[in-house]
């Protein structure tokens, strides 16, 4: 830096007044001052000159300051990027720093479970009811569980680390056994139900079942081999003696077929001898068949023309004598004409009874409402003379014989009305569905499969439950003629169509409570 001049004109001119104050004279005057300006130009120019280097080095040292701090900035910006890269990598060392905390956790979990794995199995094998032993690929023991050292007698010490062959002073020095270790078992992965049989110095013979599989550690690289081993000497000695009870048993088993062949054969005389029979019993049984159908046409027709004509000439006495009779005499004639209706009904439920099982069986579905109408229709008379309500709840279809089920309902609908109670409405209801055999106690005897249940029950007088199958006997009546006409043969009959409807049909009633009729027939 340059030296720095202080110029004090002033002083300068308080000297040139003191000067001219004191008298000193003008031209002395003139003189100083013309010294006075050049010494000040002097000084003046070398301020100047000073000035001038020191803008000039006030200028280079600012020129350094700039190029001073555009480096200070270019290191600004090149430690921002540096920071940034610093603050990524910081990112990144965290986030690999979470990835291998994550990797450690799962590590942990991993070795967790791959513990928990092998105590698990450790347990299961220390568990098993069947010897084990887990050996390396030398064939080297490396555990067994308890149920081995049981069965074999020997020790843990003794048995880890040792030779298979090796094991109980080489007891399992088997040849078969060495003969599937050393050959099967390096060509396969495992073997099942390899039957082996040996006597061992402490056990005995035994029959030994043995199963081996070889699992390899990816982990540690290792190779395992697990042998368990199945003791069957119980089982084999069993069979054994099964096969020599069997072949006592063929051989009676001969000596039986043997005596069966020849009762066979005798049985087979008899059976001839005995169809010899039958043959002669059937062609008797055709005759009186023969007999029975001419005795159906006689009761037809011979044994009905001379009570039509008894009723005949009881009404044309009546009609025409009437006068000429006492009141006995009429009375007479009238048991006359009732005897002979009750005697030509009998002959007609003869007749009806003995045709079911020769008719044709020409069976149909249909609608049992349908039925009902028609025989409703027939029955008109007696159900305005009784003041019945008969009252159908449910409609179903059945499968029947039409004519032969219609005489079934005419019969009970009959009973029904016939057997009502004095001055009380007789009410019948009617009623079907379907039920699965299943269902009902009662066809649990019959074929499975679905049936038709007919129900017909009224409110009548009813009878003792203790009855309920002999009223389906013939002529079984549970009152006398003279309280309810009838000939004892209708329920038989419905019961014998029923079963040739392949069905059943049950009855169930108390004293004075009415009775109930339930059917049940299969359904096609």
């Amino acid at each position: 830096m340059g030296r720095a001049l202080i110029i004090d004109p002033f002083s300068e001119q308080e000297q040139v007044a003191a000067v001219s104050i004191s008298g000193n004279s003008s031209k002395r005057s003139a003189l100083l001052k013309d010294k006075r300006i050049k010494k000040l130009e002097e000084e003046l120019t070398l301020a100047h000159a000073d000035a001038l280097a020191f803008s000039q080095e006030q200028e280079a040292f600012i020129e350094e300051l700039q190029s001073a701090n555009e480096e200070i900035v270019s290191s600004n910006e090149e430690l921002q990027t540096v920071n940034e890269e610093l603050e990524t990598s910081k990112e990144e060392i965290e986030s690999t720093n979470e990835e291998l905390t994550t990797s450690n956790q799962e590590l942990q979990t991993r070795n967790d479970l791959l513990n928990e794995s092998y105590e698990y199995s450790k347990a299961i094998i220390s568990t098993l009811h069947e010897p084990m032993i887990v050996m390396d690929r030398n064939l080297r023991v490396k555990t067994a569980n308890k149920s081995f050292y049981k069965a074999f007698g020997v020790k843990e010490e003794e048995t880890e680390g040792i030779l298979l062959y090796d094991l109980g002073n080489g007891q399992w020095n088997i040849p078969r056994l060495r003969e599937l270790m050393e050959d099967i078992v390096p060509k396969n992965n495992f073997f099942y139900d390899f039957e082996v049989r040996h006597v061992f110095p402490v056990i005995g013979e035994k029959v030994l079942q043995l199963n081996a599989n070889k699992v390899f550690q990816k982990s540690i690289g290792e190779e395992l081999i697990l042998l368990s081993i199945n003791d069957i000497t119980d089982l084999v000695m069993l069979q054994e003696k099964d096969k020599e009870v069997l072949k006592k048993d063929i051989q009676e088993s001969k000596k039986s077929n043997r005596a069966l062949e020849k009762a066979v054969k005798e049985r087979t005389m008899e059976l001839r001898l005995a169809n010899s029979v039958l043959a002669e019993k059937n062609i008797e049984l055709e005759k009186m068949n023969n007999e029975l159908q001419a005795f159906t046409f006689v009761s037809s027709h011979d044994l009905q023309e001379p009570l039509r004509k008894i009723q005949t000439f009881a009404d044309r006495i009546l009609e025409t004598e009437n006068k000429n009779l006492t009141d006995s005499g009429k009375n007479y004639f009238r048991y006359l004409q009732t005897s002979a209706e009750r005697m030509q009904a009998l002959i007609l439920d003869l007749l009806t009874f003995s045709r079911i099982n020769a008719t044709d069986r020409k069976f149909k579905n249909m609608q049992l409402r349908k039925l009902v109408d028609e025989v409703l229709v027939d029955l008109q008379e007696q159900i305005e003379e009784h003041k019945a309500v008969i009252e159908v709840n449910e409609n179903c279809e059945v499968y029947i014989i039409p004519f032969l089920f219609r005489q079934v309902l005419h019969n009970l609908l009959t009973n029904a009305l016939k057997f009502s109670k004095k001055n009380v409405p007789q009410h019948i209801v009617i009623q079907c569905q379907k039920v699965h055999s299943g269902e009902v106690v009662e066809l649990h005897s019959l074929s499975q499969g679905n049936y038709s249940h007919i129900s017909i029950s009224d409110n009548g007088i009813g009878f003792k439950n203790e009855f309920r199958e002999k009223i389906f006997e013939v002529f079984q009546k549970l009152h006398s003629k003279d309280e309810y006409a009838g000939t004892g043969i209708g329920l038989a009959i419905v019961k014998k169509i029923i079963e040739n409807h392949n069905g059943v049909i049950f009855a169930t009633s108390e004293i004075n409570k009415g009775s109930t009729f339930d059917i049940y027939i299969p359904v096609k």
